[in-house]
């Protein structure tokens, strides 16, 4: 049997779509082993008991991140003391009988590929971020783009014309932690080339122009999304009737009865994610906008957050319920939701496509600002609010207007039936004529092929 290490970046927005990967590559008889560092295992909820975990060493392993206190003093340390332990983890392997064939890393990590490469082992790596976003830092790790980014308009191949607040934050700041995040962007690609494999969480029909385009680079690129549970897509996989979607650090409260007691399409759906961190104004404007809005609302507000709540807002009303957590999939499936209010994020961005729910989009930071671009003016699956000049935030006014667009007029009949298109598209992509199935069984068929060559070689 095929064994494949998958090693994720310890953050919650990484380790899920790999992790619904190791579940397709399951089904193709591959054994699976999740790594995280040992200070992100200990919060750990809900591994199946098919995927066997292992840690490494971060450097920080009480606390992580947390614990060394800077992104730049984190990643220093890991990547000096996760090759160490990573080495040591498949020399561990080996000798108890389960030897490692390929390792899939994400492609924060490309220090990984170093490691595999002196085992023998084949290693893919795995892009978390969209090929519209990926083909951007490439662009900056190539020296084709400079950073930080001052003209207003900016021209890549096969990408529409971007405007400065179109690209990912990190490539307009000077901040020292935003540099040390726009490094790690780009590192991603500092070695890719020599990857036996590189996986893309997306598929090919998504972005096909820059999708060819990125094949002419690395004949080895593949994409293999949406790696998002399979009950919503094509009821594949049994074990994903679990209370989550994921292996997660959250439990989830129970909301779905709540929703089961509303009309069809009639409630928003708000979610920024399990890392954005609004201030208090912003919170407050989507507070009042969703409590003075026409629709039920369901936001997920993390208990990080709560005391930014308004004073006189109620967390359970007729209308609206604020919880700490919830099972995203599970509600973005529900017949009740009619929109997302997001961050944009990736996974959550893909979530809504494949489930058909249209988007307004309030992105934070990082690449979610480019997620929305694609959102509004290239899928045309839902609409930008616009952030006011002096504060840089949301009025409720702006949210309310866009919340209504979506929910009831022509422009939002015109978004939802270009979402039923999307969501029919991702759903082909993962079924087994499918370009994603397809590409998945290509990479497992060439690790069973290379086990195979390696058994049959004389001593």
């Amino acid at each position: 049997m095929v064994h494949c290490v998958i090693l994720p970046y310890p953050s919650q927005g990484h380790i899920n779509p790999m992790h619904q990967f190791s579940k397709l590559l399951q089904l193709q008889g591959v054994r699976i082993t999740l790594v995280t560092t040992l200070s992100y295992s200990k919060n750990l909820q809900n591994i199946p008991a098919s995927i066997a975990l292992e840690t490494i060493s971060d450097g920080f392993d009480n606390g992580g991140l947390a614990e060394a206190g800077s992104y730049k003093t984190y990643l220093e340390r890991f990547w000096q003391v996760g090759a160490k332990t990573l080495a040591e983890l498949l020399e561990k392997l080996g000798r108890s009988g389960n030897p490692v064939d390929c390792v899939i890393y994400d492609s924060f990590f490309p220090w990984v590929l170093d490691v595999a490469k002196g085992f023998g082992i084949v290693g893919a790596v795995f892009l978390t971020q969209n090929m519209f976003v990926n083909s951007i830092y490439y662009h900056v790790q190539q020296g084709k783009l400079r950073v930080p980014l001052t003209k207003n308009e900016i021209s890549l191949p096969l990408l529409p014309k971007l405007q400065l607040e179109d690209m990912p934050s990190f490539l307009s700041s000077t901040d020292g932690e935003n540099l040390v995040l726009l490094d790690l962007a780009v590192a991603q690609f500092s070695n890719v080339d020599k990857a036996d494999w590189i996986l893309c969480n997306s598929f090919y029909e998504l972005e096909k122009e820059v999708n060819n385009w990125t094949l002419k680079i690395w004949p080895k690129f593949r994409t293999i999304g949406p790696c998002i549970t399979s009950m919503v897509l094509n009821k594949r996989l049994t074990d994903d009737n679990d209370e989550d979607d994921g292996v997660t650090q959250f439990k989830s409260e129970e909301c779905m009865k709540w929703l089961d007691d509303k009309p069809k399409q009639s409630v928003v759906y708000v979610s920024f994610g399990s890392i954005a961190a609004l201030n208090e104004e912003q919170i407050k404007e989507i507070a009042y906008s969703l409590r003075d809005g026409e629709n039920y609302f369901l936001w997920v507000v993390r208990a990080s957050e709560e005391t930014k709540l308004p004073k006189d807002f109620e967390k359970i009303s007729e209308k609206g319920l604020v919880i700490r957590w919830c099972s995203q999939l599970k509600v973005l499936d529900h017949e009740a939701i009619g929109c997302f209010v997001t961050h944009c994020g990736w996974n959550s961005t893909l979530e809504a496509l494949s489930l058909g729910v249209p988007v307004v989009a309030m992105p934070y930071w990082s690449d979610q600002s480019t997620n929305a671009k694609q959102i509004v003016d290239v899928w045309k699956m839902g609409i930008r609010a616009t952030v006011d000049d002096e504060k840089k935030i949301v009025r409720r006014e702006v949210l309310k207007r866009c919340i209504m667009e979506i929910m009831k007029s022509e422009r939002g009949k015109e978004v939802k039936s270009n979402m039923v298109q999307w969501k029919a598209l991702a759903a082909r992509a993962v079924s087994e004529e499918g370009s994603s199935h397809k590409n998945i069984a290509e990479f497992v068929n060439s690790l069973f092929n290379l086990q195979q060559r390696i058994a049959n070689y004389p001593d």
